[in-house]
């Protein structure tokens, strides 16, 4: 019979980058790329940690949403659709379950990636997804993770658990 800690335990399941979001600055309207870096211990080179060049000790260096809780969250906020730049997350992967994947270890790309905890949402919800859209994201806003090591990441790249 399986432990719990068996249960918890990654399967091996492949996903996939659908997209690539990063802003400016904080405030600043995000725009969806093709290719970036991420740069260990600070985040992506296109996003506003990235530019800064610092070390980030946040636990949100990189954020990453799953691309299946999109018509989740529209359904839940009553709109015909989500568009991932809006929900100002970095990553945007299929075909992987991140809430499974607390403290486990990803390579995205060429980088390594750790999956701290969840990325709850924020207020601008209801400006992007309208009335409800704060509520609607409640529990599938995503996770956040740490860059261990780091190299490109493009749309397309496989996304795999570490063992």
């Amino acid at each position: 019979m399986k432990t719990i800690r068996d249960l918890l335990k990654p399967p091996h399941i492949d996903g996939r980058v659908e997209a690539i979001v990063v802003r400016a600055s904080p405030r600043a309207a995000a725009r969806s790329i093709a290719e970036t870096v991420a740069l260990a211990g600070i985040g992506l080179a296109d996003d506003r940690l990235g530019q800064r060049g610092e070390a980030e000790l946040s636990t949100r260096q990189v954020t990453l949403i799953q691309a299946e809780h999109l018509p989740v969250i529209a359904g839940l906020a009553r709109v015909d659709g989500v568009d991932p730049v809006g929900l100002r997350r970095n990553l945007v992967v299929s075909g992987i379950n991140l809430l499974a994947l607390k403290n486990a270890r990803l390579q995205v790309g060429e980088a390594v990636l750790e999956i701290v905890g969840p990325c709850h949402p924020c207020s601008r919800m209801e400006e992007t997804i309208g009335p409800g859209g704060y509520a609607a994201m409640r529990g599938h806003g995503g996770m956040t993770a740490r860059v261990l090591t780091g190299g490109p990441i493009r749309v397309g790249d496989p996304v795999q658990v570490q063992r």
